[in-house]
């Protein structure tokens, strides 16, 4: 029955029960306001005390206070203290807040909370099987790289805590020393050729002044031009110069020394088995890596077939490219030609640098045509520092400050140009800036009304899918005029396909070195240091690396979805947005998302 609005107010004032009613209807979204309010207040509370125990977390954000000279504790018990507090604010949580009356997104964030909560508890078991030095993870060059890249110095107490840190750099590393001999002593250590790249970062940080007589080290110049960059008096510079000449003498070159010590012993009784199978747990350590990066219940043997299947497909798609370019020959040959003909190099790092600005800029133009929301953060692209370019990845993105102080970063390594095919470079930028990873996790951190836990966090899958989908997306915005580029986009998503295949390969199928490096030389066309540094870190990074492909197949089918339910309703613009404004999910709740949008009509 409908009442009039006179009716209905008779009604309410002949009937206390009515009254009843309707006090506790208008209370429910005064009471659900509440309970928004104060699970917002809860998460930044837990926030807060995250980063009172994380200073080099509160310098990503671009917070200077007190702890602005600290490093964050390394001991076990340290964290063990930050899991308790974990599984203490899950249990919290649950006891206060009710979801059914949470709004739609608070209920997100609660289930999203509960989700990192539980995948924290299923690794903590499996802790002590981390490396702690290697050549992609390893405080021998990241503790240096931190320095350099984020602490930033713009007033004198800034360069005091930069020096404090250079004297903090002793005890923080004989701290990581003593964990990692510990667990040499239960077994758990890389594999034996890993360590000539540790042992060559830890030396390239002690070389030069004031550790020799050569040239300023990479620590002494950037302390000095962070320094000589402060509007303060002359002598006043000399002081903090010479209090980090100081500690860098004192301080980091024994631990770094002790380091190296511990390095070249642990190197002589080191394994020659490559895979986390040859761990006591290490199968359940593997698949639980597998869940915690691709957010399903993949098994290895299921993840290894994808590849396999992805692989052919993308196969045949390069066949095509060939025909287009008249290639007579086998696609091993194409291959091979391909990756030996000096036309698909630059002779300069400055060529290529260009280059990837130049697309990048393209790209940025076009970009208001397929997104509704772009990132306020600005982006700059680096080469790799000459002190870890050896051993560092091919490529790699740096989120920006959320104050500011601090863009974007796509870091490229050109320390062997002869590994970075100009082929790929289109495909490349695209993923790990625009439209990728700087576009994605821009956006990310400014997503203002989330919880910092959603603005800061990261779900590899959700992350690394978007970044490979992004490289697609490119082509679909009409860049890869080139076919030679448009093979090297597919070349890329190839190499993303065969990770499945050699990822698994190693730490399940039991393959070697060797064994992954040539099905890499006979199925993708990457130059031979491409291929084995590849192969190097996936050894070292197990499971992270199959995140990729599946995450970027997960994406492109719930495009496909839309596209095909929604037909000429479909918009890119608002597809992205449905995908980015929620932050990283795992795959399973993405894809709840898309279908009520697809649901609601995009």
């Amino acid at each position: 029955m409908t009442l009039r609005p006179i009716a209905l107010a008779l009604f309410l004032a002949a009937s206390p029960l009515a009254l009843t009613v309707s006090a506790s209807a208008q209370s429910a979204p005064a009471e659900a306001a509440a309970q928004n309010a104060e699970l917002k207040a809860f998460f930044d509370q837990v926030d807060a005390e995250n980063l009172a125990a994380a200073p080099q977390g509160k310098a990503y954000r671009g917070i200077r206070d007190g702890d602005y000279g600290k490093w964050n504790d390394p001991s076990d018990a340290a964290e063990a203290a930050a899991f308790a507090r974990g599984q203490k604010a899950l249990a919290t949580m649950k006891a206060r807040f009710d979801p059914a009356k949470l709004s739609p997104e608070d209920r997100l964030s609660y289930r999203l909370f509960e989700y990192q909560a539980e995948r924290a508890a299923r690794a903590h078991p499996y802790r002590k099987n981390d490396y702690i030095f290697d050549q992609m993870n390893g405080a021998q060059s990241q503790m240096p790289a931190f320095l350099i890249n984020i602490h930033s110095v713009k007033t004198r107490a800034d360069a005091e805590a930069y020096v404090q840190r250079l004297q903090g750099m002793g005890p923080q590393m004989d701290a990581l020393v003593a964990e990692a001999r510990q667990r040499s002593e239960a077994g758990v250590m890389p594999p034996k050729w890993v360590y000539p790249f540790v042992l060559d970062d830890a030396r390239n940080v002690i070389k030069g002044a004031p550790f020799d007589n050569g040239a300023p080290s990479t620590l002494l110049a950037d302390l000095t031009k962070k320094v000589e960059a402060l509007a303060i008096a002359a002598p006043e510079k000399a002081a903090l110069i010479e209090a980090g000449r100081q500690a860098l003498t004192t301080s980091v070159k024994p631990a770094y020394e002790r380091l190296i010590a511990e390095m070249e012993r642990q190197q002589a009784i080191a394994p020659t088995d490559d895979g986390i199978w040859r761990l006591k747990d290490g199968a359940a350590y593997y698949a639980q890596l597998l869940a915690n990066y691709t957010t399903t219940d993949l098994s290895a043997d299921q993840i290894h077939q994808i590849g396999l299947d992805n692989v052919a497909r993308i196969h045949g798609e390069m066949r095509e490219i060939m025909k287009k370019v008249g290639f007579k020959g086998s696609l091993q040959e194409f291959f091979a030609f391909v990756r030996t003909d000096d036309r698909f190099y630059f002779k300069t790092r400055e060529d290529y640098l260009a280059t990837v600005d130049t697309k990048l800029k393209a790209m940025q133009a076009k970009l208001p045509d397929y997104f509704a929301t772009l990132p306020k953060a600005p982006l700059t692209v680096k080469a790799v520092e000459a002190f870890r370019e050896k051993s560092a990845g091919k490529a790699f993105y740096q989120s920006p400050a959320p104050d500011g102080s601090r863009p974007g970063t796509y870091y490229v390594n050109l320390y062997n140009l002869k590994d970075m095919a100009s082929t790929e470079l289109e495909a490349l930028a695209y993923h790990e800036g625009l439209p990728g990873h700087h576009l994605q996790r821009a956006v990310q951190t400014e997503l203002g009304d989330l919880p910092p836990f959603r603005r800061f966090g990261g779900v590899t899958a959700y992350t690394e899918g978007w970044g490979l989908y992004s490289e697609e997306l490119g082509k679909d915005m009409g860049f890869y005029e080139d076919p030679y580029s448009d093979f090297g986009r597919l070349g890329m998503e190839l190499w993303r396909a065969c990770r499945l295949v050699v990822d698994t390969g190693i730490h399940h199928k039991r393959w070697s070195r060797e064994q992954a490096i040539q099905y890499l030389t006979d199925n993708t066309p990457n130059p031979p240091g491409d291929i084995s540094k590849a192969i190097e870190r996936y050894v070292v990074y197990p499971g992270q690396a199959t995140a990729y492909m599946i995450g970027k197949l997960k994406i492109m089918e719930l495009r496909d979805k839309a596209q095909k339910q929604l037909g000429p309703k479909f918009s890119f613009a608002r597809f992205h947005d449905a995908v980015l404004r929620s932050g990283p999910v795992p795959l399973t709740v993405l894809e709840e998302r898309i279908d009520a949008w697809i649901q609601a009509g995009g």
